[in-house]
């Protein structure tokens, strides 16, 4: 018997809703990320990216435990000397949720031209309402 193969051309996507509501935003992350790269699927190839599309709803209600909206920073670079800008996570989740829940799984998703691609397949809005309703979407139940 062989090892079944998956092929990009036969792949077929679905949608899932992730509710991170009064969850730990890394714990909704891992799970995002797992289901962008297609780990759910019994039909999981490495090399072909086979994973499915991704909802996450309430952003601004996910829950950074232990001090990490004082203590950890977000970094970015303008490219000029002395550059360097820092965001508190205690001010990013206040202005920018959708951002902060998108780097929680970025940095979760292979550093490969699949991860990059899959990321594209991630939806993050920060309230309870979606704009993907005509896709059908499933709750994921995990």
């Amino acid at each position: 018997m062989s090892t079944y193969m998956a092929k990009t051309e036969n792949v077929e996507r679905k949608w899932y809703i992730i509710d991170a509501a009064g969850q730990p935003m890394g714990r909704v992350a891992a799970k995002a990320a797992a289901i962008l790269n297609g780990k759910h699927k019994v039909t999981y190839t490495p090399h072909v990216d086979c994973g499915d599309y991704v909802i996450i709803l309430n952003s601004e209600k996910a829950v950074l435990t232990g001090k990490k909206l004082v203590q950890k920073y977000y970094y970015r670079h303008s490219g000029y000397v002395g550059g360097l800008k820092e965001t508190q996570y205690k001010t990013l989740m206040a202005t920018k949720p959708n951002l902060a829940m998108t780097l929680a799984v970025k940095g979760m998703l292979p550093k490969n031209s699949i991860g990059r691609h899959s990321l594209n397949r991630l939806k993050v809005f920060a309230g309870s309402e979606h704009t993907h309703a005509a896709q059908q979407p499933t709750v994921w139940a995990e």
